[in-house]
């Protein structure tokens, strides 16, 4: 499959995006990856290319751009580099990466190898909230959202995700950990009534013995049973909400 690193224009400088598609000549519909709180590595991109492989033209930005080019060796090798990753995450915010978005987006309106049409969205972690954000701030633009042992979607900020039901349009699919110290137990009760009260399509499992980052085969907690039924569930909705035709 073709791949290549564009460096789209973003509201605060090149965001540097590992794009991925097959290689068949057609356009294909779109699918942006958020990456999680440690970033940009190899582990990502083959994420990205075995979406890519399922029909989709895939990119995964740098939302790390505004601080350098920041790489973080995985697993975490100690509490130093871990005070960095968390400062990298916290520089982020709703609207900072809203408006990355929105270049995104402009760069795929012009791109001959993306459908101009619906696109989807995947994050882990952190961008949890990002991809419901994305399909809160952009209704006509995401017909599929799916957020990984998500983060920060139901706070008590004004920014919180989860308000956005009501603008929301796309299918959404939450696969939370069932042991997950960042996912407070108040945040499934409260996402599940707004989805359910502003009638946005949705699904969400909490995946038995699993915790935080199973998705990951470079994680101590992976657990490929669970990670492989996401994978299906994901592509799933994909297929459903972003058609190739």
């Amino acid at each position: 499959m073709p791949e290549q690193i564009e460096h789209i224009e973003g509201p605060d400088g090149p965001i540097e995006t590992f794009t991925v598609w097959p290689d068949d000549g057609m356009p294909h519909p779109p699918v942006i990856l958020y990456m999680d709180a440690p970033g940009i590595r190899e582990e990502l991109y083959e994420f990205c290319r075995r979406i890519a492989g399922e029909g989709y033209y895939v990119m995964l930005p740098d939302m790390y751009y505004r601080l350098g080019r920041l790489r973080f060796p995985t697993p975490i090798p100690d509490d130093a580099t871990r005070a960095q990753v968390f400062e990298a995450m916290n520089s982020l915010t709703n609207a900072l990466v809203m408006k990355d978005t929105q270049a995104l987006l402009d760069f795929l309106d012009t791109n001959i190898n993306a459908v101009f049409g619906k696109a989807g969205c995947i994050g882990y972690c952190m961008s949890g909230r990002y991809v419901v954000s994305a399909a809160g701030r952009f209704p006509d633009r995401f017909g599929a959202a799916a957020s990984l042992y998500g983060v920060g979607i139901v706070t008590d900020k004004e920014d919180s995700p989860h308000f956005l039901a009501p603008r929301i349009k796309a299918e959404l699919y939450f696969g939370f950990a069932e042991t997950d110290a960042w996912v407070p137990d108040n945040v499934i009760p409260e996402l599940e009534r707004a989805l359910t009260e502003n009638r946005v399509p949705y699904a969400l499992d909490i995946w038995p013995g699993t915790e935080h980052g199973f998705c990951f085969p470079e994680r101590a907690v992976y657990k490929e049973g669970a990670a492989e039924a996401v994978w299906k569930t994901v592509f799933g909705l994909f297929a459903r909400r972003l058609p190739q035709e």
